[in-house]
């Protein structure tokens, strides 16, 4: 029976790609910042462990607790959206902290063990802003934009060794904690004359069209995880295939 480590469980795709996997029959690895059980049913098939991405120490002991990981995905991430001026370099610095170097470090955490064994799969969850910019979404944009860089690439020089490395890129989850874990309010990143351009934004965003659920993105996990292709890109959600279609 594989293995799976997730990151960023605690609450939409990792808690859904989570829930999905161990309902299909794997083992999983739920992580999160501060460990909550009760999100998931009673199950031998299913750990909850403390892990920040942002924290070495705290890679490596998630990784001893874990023990032998066949696939791991790296969903953990935070969001910022609002006009760059008005946005704080600190927040910014959390963003590249979390979403892009977080990712790294997990993803070159897990490499030994999968090449020592000669195979294993690595899932990076970016986003649909890395292939139609999003306005006032630009810090977040780069730090996931590098993530799709870092993949591709990793993906050649992994799949020698018998690691595939995969993205899976959703689009709009308004369901989803997008910004609201940035502790920023809105209006201090969008003050005028910012706030008549980003009103007719926001109006689009509360009632989209097309939309990301949580369940699409799992969806998506699964497939690239299973696939045995060489493909690399999966869109998640109507809007992201709209968007490639």
């Amino acid at each position: 029976m594989k293995t799976i480590l997730i990151t960023g469980c605690s609450s939409g795709y990792g808690l859904e790609t989570a829930r999905h996997f161990h309902a299909l029959g794997w083992n999983v690895v739920a992580t999160m910042r501060k460990p909550r059980r009760d999100l998931f049913p009673a199950s031998e098939r299913l750990r909850v462990v403390a892990l920040d991405v942002t924290d070495i120490d705290s890679i490596a002991l998630a990784f001893e607790l874990a023990g032998p990981v066949d696939v791991l995905v790296n969903n953990a991430g935070i969001g910022l959206f609002g006009a760059l001026e008005h946005s704080p370099l600190q927040k910014i610095r959390d963003i590249f902290e979390t979403n892009t170097l977080g990712t790294i470090a997990m993803t070159q955490a897990a490499i030994p063990q999968m090449r020592e064994r000669g195979s294993g799969v690595i899932v990076n969850i970016t986003s649909t802003t890395t292939l139609a910019p999003f306005p006032l979404a630009a810090a977040y944009t780069g730090s996931k934009t590098a993530i799709q860089g870092f993949t591709c690439s990793l993906a050649h020089e992994l799949l020698p060794l018998g690691i595939a490395v995969k993205l899976v890129e959703p689009g709009y989850g308004p369901t989803t904690a997008f910004a609201q874990n940035t502790e920023i309010r809105l209006e201090d990143v969008l003050p005028e004359p910012y706030w008549s351009y980003a009103e007719p934004i926001l109006d689009a965003m509360a009632d989209p069209a097309l939309f990301t659920t949580e369940a699409d993105v799992a969806k998506a996990v699964w497939q690239a995880v299973h696939d045995q292709s060489e493909e690399s890109h999966f869109p998640a959600g109507a809007d992201a295939l709209a968007l490639l279609g």
